[in-house]
């Protein structure tokens, strides 16, 4: 394969089956994790906005709670993502979900961003959030949007953050 069809696939979305694959693979990998580890957990498979979502869940919330750190759950989607592309040769943006650790995420980033907007219902001309993840700040420009304000991505890497305005 030629640099310029590794970059074009690249950006070619993945097919339905490419997805379920990748949470197989996902899927397989976080297994072997929980059992080193001796942790339970079912896994959940599912496919939404052109991403392979996987969850790791358990009845005991307290089996899972050390997983479920935010920084945890980045560092073992991160891995999860290698493994995946490792196997099938193609970048993964799956999400992992552990827990409920993404709806508790969408959360503080719903209060975040409403502390957010009561900085700028103050006076403020535009109001900047700390650094995160590409998926965080995606949520975090629905949550604004959602809001009725704009929001825009600034800085690179590991300091690209959100700064949010009115409308």
């Amino acid at each position: 394969m030629s640099t310029t069809d590794e970059h074009a696939s690249a950006h070619t979305p993945a097919t339905v089956e490419q997805l379920e694959q990748e949470g197989d693979v996902a899927a397989d990998y976080l297994e072997g994790l929980l059992d080193i580890a001796d942790i339970d957990g079912d896994l959940a498979l599912d496919v939404r906005s052109g991403r392979a979502y996987v969850s790791v869940e358990n009845e005991d919330d307290e089996s899972l709670r050390l997983l479920a750190d935010p920084e945890t759950v980045q560092a073992l989607q991160e891995l999860t993502r290698i493994a995946v592309q490792t196997k099938t040769g193609r970048f993964s943006r799956l999400i992992l979900d552990v827990g409920g650790s993404r709806d508790a995420r969408q959360r503080q980033l719903e209060k975040l961003v409403d502390r957010a907007i009561a900085r700028l219902d103050e006076g403020g001309s535009q109001a900047s959030l700390p650094a995160m993840s590409s998926y965080e700040r995606k949520l975090v420009h629905d949550i604004v949007a959602e809001r009725g304000l704009v929001s825009e991505s600034y800085g690179d890497g590991v300091d690209r953050h959100t700064v949010i305005r009115r409308a």
